[in-house]
């Protein structure tokens, strides 16, 4: 899926009735009492980076309210602070799709398109980035979420990288970081959109990604970069105050996610254990050498210490994976898959946070680990997933209990799912 999804980017309410959204079939949703204003249930969104399109699925019945018509190649959501717009990054801009209504806004175009965003707290200013393969320069767009039009983008160092940058903005609303896979996060001023100096925090991760996480109190910035010439095995923390970077924390081999608890006690990064996959030319990005595969892990690192924890062990290699916390912060779940004798098999595992042990996992039908979302009544966990042919699916799993649902069909090449309350 990750090598689809690269291709197909070329570069991640009110009263709902009978919903009608152009060019698409619906499915009505369940008739509200005469005169009553009940709340609808939080909507999940699923982009299908295949069919130009987004699911829009009401998660008390796990019935699709519809399909939306979004620009090309949909991947990325971001969901507005007051829960009434997703934003839908994709190869010609950015799509914003009413919560209220499930209906596509006008196309916020954006040259060479939108792959990662952020968004002010209070929802005022939606910061995007490109995808650096094709522009060799590193700029941030912001755009204004009330008119819709686009700003002066901002340039920011060290330039030219190999993949598309992951945005962040502080819980005050003051600084937004952007990271790159040279290693290094700048912060920039959301009063000035002016940068500052880039902040190295670890090694390249040329062809990768660099992944990133902050605390509710905004003190600490986490970040690491990943990829096949040169896994890392690191997690660096950042002060905002002084956008220094700390002494990096180690954890398992081929960091690809990483969560935060809502306390901000406890930041959990999982591995998948994978070795390098190859070295261009030797190049200094592909380090020491490293195993070949070694389990998949979670580690949970103190933010008080910034100290590591002891390694919670998933199983095998994974092929991939992908991690969410519950809002009340009781338990991580890893949405895991790997190959065992040419055997693909995938499982949502839950670790409790109060114990740091794995509990049993949930064994799923549908192989490969997609993105993952949970409501806000921490009940049911959306695991995404896709077929050999394309065909996406979303696998419902109750918990605690960890009951699997009937599958919901989706667009082809599902990317992205979020949740709007």
């Amino acid at each position: 899926m990750r090598s689809r999804l690269i291709r197909a980017l070329a570069i991640p309410a009110a009263a709902i009735g009978t919903l009608a959204l152009a060019g698409a079939s619906t499915t009505p949703s369940p008739a509200h009492p005469a005169g009553a204003a009940a709340a609808p249930p939080p909507t999940a969104y699923v982009t299908n980076n295949g069919s130009n399109t987004v699911t829009a699925i009401n998660t008390v019945t796990n019935k699709a309210y519809g399909t939306i018509k979004v620009g090309s190649s949909p991947g990325n959501i971001l969901i507005a602070p007051n829960g009434k717009t997703a934003y839908i990054a994709g190869s010609t801009g950015v799509t914003p799709v009413s919560t209220i209504t499930h209906k596509a806004g006008k196309l916020i175009a954006i040259n060479y398109g939108a792959v990662n965003m952020a968004i002010t707290p209070d929802g005022k200013t939606l910061y995007v980035t490109n995808f650096s393969w094709y522009t060799r320069d590193n700029t941030v767009i912001p755009v204004s979420t009330a008119t819709g039009k686009v700003g002066k983008p901002i340039t920011w160092q060290p330039g030219a990288e190999w993949g598309a940058s992951p945005l962040l903005v502080t819980p005050n609303g003051k600084t937004l970081y952007v990271a790159s896979t040279l290693g290094t996060v700048t912060a920039i001023s959301t009063a000035t959109n002016k940068a500052g100096k880039p902040i190295t925090f670890g090694g390249q991760a040329e062809n990768g990604a660099v992944y990133m996480a902050i605390t509710p109190n905004g003190k600490t910035l986490y970040a690491f970069g990943s990829g096949p010439y040169g896994p890392g095995n690191t997690v660096t923390p950042i002060s905002t105050a002084t956008n220094k970077a700390g002494k990096p924390i180690t954890v398992g081999q081929w960091p690809v996610a990483i969560v935060v608890t809502p306390s901000g006690k406890t930041v959990y990064v999982a591995s998948t254990g994978s070795g390098p996959t190859g070295c261009f030319m030797k190049s200094p990005q592909c380090g020491p050498a490293r195993p070949i595969s070694v389990p998949a892990t979670v580690t949970p690192i103190s933010t008080a210490t910034n100290r590591p924890g002891k390694a919670i062990t998933l199983g095998p290699t994974a092929s991939s994976l992908t991690m969410a916390i519950t809002p009340n912060g009781r338990t991580v779940y890893v949405h895991y898959s790997w190959f065992v004798a040419g055997h693909g098999s995938s499982a949502m595992i839950p670790i409790s946070t109060a114990t740091n042990r794995a509990g049993k996992p949930v064994k799923l039908s549908s192989w490969g680990a997609g993105a993952i979302a949970i409501t806000p009544n921490a009940k049911t966990i959306y695991c995404l997933s896709a077929t050999s042919t394309g065909q996406g699916v979303v696998i419902p799993v109750r918990i605690p209990a960890g009951t699997v649902l009937k599958a919901i069909h989706v667009g082809n090449w599902p990317i992205a799912i979020a949740i709007a309350p």
